[in-house]
């Protein structure tokens, strides 16, 4: 007669988990993720700022220099001027000298939507040299 446990011994050595397919699959879904995984490239814009901290000075010539201060106001020449004016005085001056930048100077502590709309104004006005300087 015949035992069905009789080789429980050896059967022992014989058998043991074989952990190759389970490597492919985990390698396999490792290549799946990479391949199909997004790479977000964050929109922005790149700012050029000087090398050192030196303040640089802003030369006036032919520029046209607009302040923001503090309270949004806009200020151009040592004058007051509204926002929905911008526009107008920077053709008026850039027609004076059109090899003329606009430069604005914002206070730090001024509200980035009202630069937005100082440099839109600008591009309305056919003026794309835009440059930001340090309001201190």
């Amino acid at each position: 007669m015949r035992r069905p446990f009789a080789n429980i011994n050896n059967q022992d050595e014989e058998d043991e988990i074989n952990l190759t397919p389970m490597l492919d699959v985990v390698f396999i879904m490792l290549i799946f993720f990479i391949v199909t995984a997004s790479f977000v490239k964050e929109k922005g814009i790149d700012v050029n700022r000087p090398d050192n901290d030196e303040e640089v000075l802003v030369e006036n010539e032919g520029n046209i220099l607009l302040r923001i201060d503090a309270t949004n106001r806009i200020w151009l020449d040592g004058r007051q001027i509204d926002e929905r004016a911008v526009r107008a005085n920077i053709e008026r001056l850039h027609a004076e000298n059109p090899e003329g930048a606009v430069i604005v100077m914002p206070d730090n502590e001024s509200a980035t939507a009202t630069l937005i709309a100082v440099m839109d104004a600008s591009r309305q006005a056919r003026v794309y040299n835009i440059s930001i300087a340090s309001g201190k």
